[in-house]
């Protein structure tokens, strides 16, 4: 009666995407989660910062509403009233969810599970047997040694996501995309902000100028920043959170955030025991996502692939496919679309310039100024859409900054992935005025012949 196709331990983004995937194709499915439904996207990460930031822009409007002749006054936030908007986005997204496993007829187990052998999960005393166990139980937040979380002065993500007050200022430990998106939302909101990033700039993943536009308008907007120098340690005081740096420097703040990234959820639930690969905690697997112990498969943030929730559905549905034995293509890690949703945002497909030199590539590029755009001009946004290119060959890399340039990856992942030159995409018409034609004019500049823009 518990025996299955394919038992998911994890109902995250991995997790579910496999679930509804393999039941999409025929296969028995048990999909087991200790908390909610939807992980710590939905509940924990994407899905509420993003409404976070979604005030923070309105907030943002608000305060310069007089440039675009609107007679507007920003007071303050209402964080319960916030809260209760963003929690309401979650609510129906869970309930959605939860109604799409219900109709793919899965068997839906709560509880914590346990890998108890090759191919059985144990959940409060029951167990479940799968021809396939597919692995997925996510990630926590990462500290650093010595730097106790109290989830009041010193917080993670999860913790600052629920905060019922706007903190006077903040100290964000980590430069990455947790770290800009929470220094963002909390600068709309009002708080005084400093991050301290121990990488030599902020969102360091990114194409060098990527990170350089942001640290300009982070500057601007007043978020103060601190790169290249390590955290030493942090003290709480009277006053707040004291943070001390490697050079001696200390700064002081109400809360210090730590955003140093995500660790993977895999210890005490018995993968050690039944011989599976590890590095630092990720499960080692192939390109099909398949661990060294044959019907054992792991997808998501425990795996050593990018800690994205569309990587962790890509993945669970090529898991899915390969059992029901469609030989699917493996991911291109490279060609899959990275937001850092702060204001400006940052997205990025492919290659940064240093990485296609390292690769070998011949290397040209050219960068489309956003000014030359006119619904950026009707937006007040600026910044660029860069594009890296092999000489004489495909687009290697397309790397943007400015207000909703993540709306632009749908078509910038298209070019890369279908390996496309410039002059391909050149003669493609883009509606006016969108942000979209900024796209088009980078392509028209790289095939030597712009037009909005000096050749």
């Amino acid at each position: 009666m518990n025996d299955f196709d394919v038992v998911i331990l994890g109902g995250g983004s991995g997790g579910y995407a496999t679930a509804l995937r393999s039941a999409q194709l025929g296969l028995s499915v048990a999909l087991i989660e200790q908390d909610k439904l939807g992980g710590t996207c939905l509940h924990r990460g994407c899905i509420p910062t993003k409404a976070l930031l979604h005030a923070g822009e309105i907030a943002e409007n608000t305060k310069h509403a007089a440039e675009f002749g609107v007679n507007a006054q920003f007071i303050s936030m209402d964080m319960l009233a916030v809260n209760a908007y963003k929690d309401g986005v979650i609510s129906k997204l869970h309930k959605g969810l939860q109604g799409l496993v219900k109709s793919r007829n899965i068997t839906y187990v709560e509880g914590h599970g346990k890998l108890v052998s090759k191919n059985q999960v144990e959940v409060n005393g029951t167990v479940y047997t799968g021809k396939n166990v597919v692995l997925a139980t996510g990630s926590y937040p990462r500290t650093l040694p010595g730097l106790e979380i109290d989830g009041k002065q010193i917080v993670t993500s999860e913790e600052a996501m629920k905060f019922e007050y706007v903190p006077k200022s903040v100290i964000v430990l980590g430069g990455g995309v947790i770290g800009c998106e929470f220094a963002s939302v909390w600068s709309s909101f009002g708080a005084d902000v400093t991050i301290i990033e121990g990488l030599p700039r902020l969102v360091a993943l990114e194409d060098e100028s990527s990170s350089k536009q942001l640290e300009r308008a982070f500057r601007k907007r007043g978020i103060k920043f601190e790169t290249g120098i390590k955290f030493q340690s942090a003290t709480k005081g009277p006053e707040g959170v004291t943070v001390t740096l490697e050079n001696s420097a200390t700064h002081t703040a109400e809360v210090l955030l730590v955003a140093v990234g995500r660790g993977p959820v895999t210890a005490n639930i018995g993968y050690e025991e039944q011989g599976l690969t590890m590095d630092r905690g990720y499960l080692i697997v192939d390109n099909k996502c398949r661990t060294n112990v044959p019907g054992i498969w792991a997808v998501g943030d425990i795996i050593p692939t990018l800690q994205l929730a569309h990587v962790g559905f890509a993945e669970g549905i090529l898991v899915a496919e390969e059992i029901a034995g469609l030989n699917p293509r493996p991911i291109n890690y490279d060609g899959v679309p990275r937001v850092t949703y702060s204001d400006p945002e940052v997205a990025s497909v492919g290659l940064s310039t240093a990485t296609a030199k390292e690769r070998g590539y011949d290397v040209v590029e050219t960068t489309y100024d956003l000014a030359g755009n006119g619904k950026a001009h009707i937006l007040k946004t600026s910044d660029s859409i860069k594009l890296v290119a092999a000489k004489n060959g495909p687009v290697l890399g397309i790397h943007m900054v400015g207000a909703r340039v993540g709306e632009l990856l749908a078509e910038a992942q298209l070019i890369y992935n279908w390996e496309a030159e410039a002059n391909d995409v050149a003669p493609l018409i883009h509606a006016h005025p969108t942000l979209s034609e900024a796209m088009g004019e980078a392509h028209m500049a790289l095939a030597g012949k712009p037009l909005h823009a000096h050749g």
